[in-house]
C-alpha cells in the first residue's frame, strides 16, 4: 500500500512573510494583470506549494491552471454532493459522494497520452436504464478502493498513482455532509418569506434566494492532511464554483476555517465568471464577497481575482467597480482584474489565461517565487 502522501515534500521552504493588517492596506486601485498566456512550468523542487479549495466544475478549472504553475498542488473537495451517481452511491453504501473528487482527480491528470486517457475514462458514464446506468466510471473506482482500504486518503492516492495525475485530492471531511440552506422566497406565493432546503442537489437550483447555509452534521471534522496542506501551503485558493455549495462550505468546517485564519499562506479568492442561476442568481460582485464575510467574518484574503470582462458588461453588467475594490479591501484584499475567461463567450475560465493571472497574483502579492 501507498503511504498517503505521494507528492515530494521536499520543496525549499523560505516562508511567507507574515501578513499585514487588512485595514492597514493601502490601494491604489485595482490591479490588472497580463493578459498573456501561461506555458508550462519546469517541475523543480522549488515549486510554490498550493492547496485549492472547492468542488464541482470550479475547482477543476482552477486545478486545470494550478498544474501548470506547480507539482506541489493539493485539492481540498467537498463532501456535500447528494445527486446523481455520488447521491445513489453515497444513499446505498453510506460512503463519502466520489463525483467533485473524481472531476479534482481528472482535472489533474496531464496532457500525455496516458493523462488525457485515464482522464476520459474516469469521466466516461454508463448509459441504459439499468443498475449501471449514469454511474461514473470513476465514481466506481474510488468507492471500490474506499471499500478495499477502509480509508478514503490511502484510497485516493492509489487512484493519483494509477492515473499519474500531477498533485494530490484529498475530501475536507470525512463524512459525507449535508447543506441546509435558508432562502428567501422559496414559495414565489410568499417573495418575503424563509424557508429551509436542504440538499445540495436541491439548494444548488433552489428558486428564490439564498441567504444563508450551514452543513450537517454541525461542527464536522476535517480530513487531517487537509488541515496539514493549508496550514503549510505557500498560497491558498478559494474558488471559483458553486458559491454556497462548492465554496462556501470549507469556511464551515471548524478546524479547515481556523487553519484558514491562522496559515502564513497567501490567500486567493477567485470570484465566478457569472452569476449562477438558482443558487446566485441576481448577485451582484459585491454580494459574492458579503457573502464570504457573512459566513466567515475572521476570514482575511490577499487578492480577489475577477474576470474584467464580465464585471465591463458582460454576465455581472456594468459593475461598480469603486464599491466592488472596497468590499475587496473590507477583507484585505487586492483586486485584480484580468481576462481570464474562454473566447466563445460561455461563462469558464481559459485554463492558461487563468493560469497566467494565478501566476502574476503569486509573484506580486507577497511570495517572489524562486520557482521562476
Amino acid at each position: 500500500m501507498p503511504g498517503r502522501q505521494l507528492q515530494n515534500r521536499t520543496a525549499d521552504r523560505t516562508g511567507v512573510p507574515p501578513r499585514a493588517a487588512a485595514p492597514g492596506r493601502a490601494r491604489t486601485g485595482p490591479v490588472r494583470t497580463s493578459q498573456s498566456r501561461a506555458s508550462q512550468a519546469p517541475r523543480t523542487n522549488q515549486a510554490p506549494r498550493i492547496t485549492a479549495l472547492g468542488g464541482g466544475q470550479g475547482l477543476s478549472a482552477s486545478l486545470s491552471a494550478l498544474r501548470r504553475l506547480t507539482s506541489d498542488l493539493t485539492a481540498v473537495v467537498t463532501v456535500a454532493d447528494d445527486g446523481g451517481s455520488s447521491g445513489r452511491l453515497r444513499a446505498e453504501l453510506g460512503v463519502l459522494p466520489p463525483g467533485d473528487l473524481r472531476k479534482a482527480l481528472a482535472a489533474l491528470c496531464g496532457d500525455d497520452d496516458w493523462g488525457r486517457t485515464w482522464s476520459e475514462v474516469i469521466q466516461q458514464r454508463f448509459t441504459g436504464s439499468g443498475d449501471l446506468g449514469g454511474h461514473a466510471v470513476g465514481n466506481l473506482l474510488i468507492v471500490a478502493l474506499w471499500e478495499k482500504l477502509g480509508d478514503p486518503v490511502a484510497a485516493l492516492d492509489w487512484v493519483g498513482r494509477l492515473l499519474n495525475v500531477q498533485g494530490r485530492v484529498l475530501p475536507m471531511s470525512a463524512v459525507p455532509l449535508d447543506i441546509e440552506a435558508v432562502v428567501r422566497g422559496h414559495d414565489p406565493a410568499s417573495p418575503a418569506e424563509l424557508s429551509r432546503v436542504r440538499g445540495q442537489a436541491s439548494v444548488a437550483v433552489t428558486p428564490g434566494t439564498v441567504q444563508s447555509i450551514r452543513l450537517l452534521p454541525d461542527e464536522p471534522p476535517a480530513v487531517p492532511e487537509a488541515v496539514t496542506a493549508v496550514r503549510e501551503a505557500d498560497w491558498v485558493v478559494l474558488g471559483p464554483g458553486s458559491w454556497f455549495t462548492s465554496v462556501l462550505p470549507h469556511l464551515l468546517v471548524p478546524e479547515l476555517a481556523k487553519a484558514l485564519t491562522e496559515t502564513r499562506a497567501r490567500r486567493l479568492l477567485t470570484l465566478n465568471l457569472a452569476p449562477q442561476p438558482g443558487e446566485t442568481e441576481g448577485f451582484t460582485p459585491q454580494r459574492h464577497l458579503e457573502v464570504i464575510a457573512d459566513h466567515a467574518p475572521d476570514l482575511a484574503v490577499d487578492a480577489i481575482l475577477v474576470d474584467e470582462r464580465a464585471v465591463s458588461g458582460g454576465a455581472f453588467g456594468q459593475a461598480d467597480l469603486a464599491g466592488l475594490e472596497k468590499a475587496a479591501e473590507r477583507m484585505g484584499a487586492a483586486l485584480v482584474l484580468g481576462r481570464v475567461a474562454r473566447a466563445d463567450g460561455t461563462p469558464r475560465h481559459d485554463p492558461e489565461l487563468l493560469a497566467a493571472a494565478y501566476d502574476r497574483i503569486f509573484r506580486t502579492h507577497g511570495r517572489i517565487g524562486p520557482w521562476r
